[in-house]
């Protein structure tokens, strides 16, 4: 077997010690490239290609923000990921450095293991958008392997996307792979009594199953002081918190503009369920207020979904509640947040929930 050559990854840093930490951290897995300065990067840049950029933020001459700006405008740099690694830890300098193009922003001391584990993610992350790029274009040869390799890149991809928002949420366990479930079963059961049956078709069923693991996605863009806080979220730390839908809804916007052929595929059911899982059918949700009907089925089936699986699983600041007890909730959620046909629906096929849990227990 021929060993695949290593990935290179770039240092901007103008910090003897901090290049020295990051490179050592990397050395055994990555190429490292260093530059201590944004014009000794650009001049890297004009000689190799690296596949991911490590950038400071606080460097004499040029900051790390402009150094990021000036890369994404030029073409043959704009789709290397860049993540900062920089002591700034507010989150305006945050919303400031993907503002600027970056695609994570770590903040020092750093921990080996979760630079590792972000690097990683994101360059398999990469690996699975250009070959999702490739697959499509050899897809137009036959409509029986347009199907077969869209949906193996499908596959790909989501789960490429749900490993990376599980590195940012330590909560997350089997939860995906539960609210998944759920999601099917009560779109199946809607389908099979007469309910939004244009919407619930087979085909379309499928792909709310496979892409339901995506309606945390937007969480990689919460900052870690809050999303991994060990208690309560405060009102403000609430508000943030409560951007994820709309942040991951962004994110898969942009990734179907990429593949615009996409447009009626799992991109636009994933987009739905991670905007619209946190609507309530009264308008009191978030982040659109959208009520009734305006919600997108996804939306509203994975908002049950999401809630019920919150009940029954333990957290920090709850304990686990029991079914009857978590059905009791949704019950009193009926009319006001949620779909009343929906939560029907589970009262109809509960057993089912009970047994889905079970087996993808935590």
């Amino acid at each position: 077997m021929i060993d695949q050559p290593l990935k290179t990854v770039l240092v901007i840093d103008d910090e003897p010690m901090n290049i020295k930490v990051i490179s050592g951290t990397l050395k055994d897995k990555y190429r490292v490239l260093v530059a201590k300065s944004g014009q000794q990067a650009f001049e890297r840049l004009e000689q190799q290609r690296p596949d991911l950029i490590l950038l400071d933020i606080m460097m004499p001459e040029m900051d790390g923000y402009e150094v990021c700006r000036t890369i994404k405008a030029a073409p043959a740099t704009a789709t290397i990921p860049i993540i900062f690694v920089t002591a700034m830890s507010e989150h305006v300098d945050e919303e400031k450095g993907f503002a600027a193009g970056a695609v994570d922003y770590i903040t020092k001391p750093i921990s080996p293991v979760i630079i590792q584990a972000r690097i990683k993610n994101i360059l398999d992350l990469m690996d699975a958008q250009q070959a999702l790029t490739r697959q499509n274009q050899a897809l137009e040869q036959t409509v029986a392997e347009r199907t077969s390799e869209l949906r193996l890149t499908q596959h790909v991809t989501i789960q490429a996307l749900a490993s990376l928002a599980e590195t940012r949420d330590n909560e997350t366990g089997n939860h995906i792979r539960r609210t998944q479930y759920y999601v099917k079963a009560l779109a199946e059961h809607l389908a099979s009594v007469g309910y939004y049956q244009d919407e619930l078709t087979p085909t379309n069923i499928d792909l709310l199953f496979r892409s339901a693991p995506l309606h945390d996605i937007g969480k990689v863009g919460i900052p870690d002081n809050i999303l991994l806080k060990p208690g309560k979220l405060t009102p403000e730390e609430f508000e943030i918190m409560k951007s994820h839908a709309s942040l991951g809804a962004q994110a898969l916007l942009s990734a179907q503009e990429t593949v615009p052929e996409l447009e009626s595929s799992f991109l636009r059911y994933a987009r739905e369920i991670a905007a619209y899982h946190h609507e309530k059918w009264d308008g009191s949700g978030y982040p659109y207020q959208l009520a009734g009907h305006d919600i997108p089925i996804a939306g509203r089936i994975m908002a049950l979904a999401d809630v019920y699986d919150a009940l029954i699983s333990e957290r920090i600041y709850k304990p686990a509640f029991s079914h009857e007890k978590a059905k009791a909730i949704l019950l009193e959620g009926k009319g006001r947040h949620f779909d009343p046909n929906i939560t029907d629906a589970f009262m109809a096929i509960e057993e089912t929930f009970v047994n889905i849990a079970q087996e993808f227990k935590d």
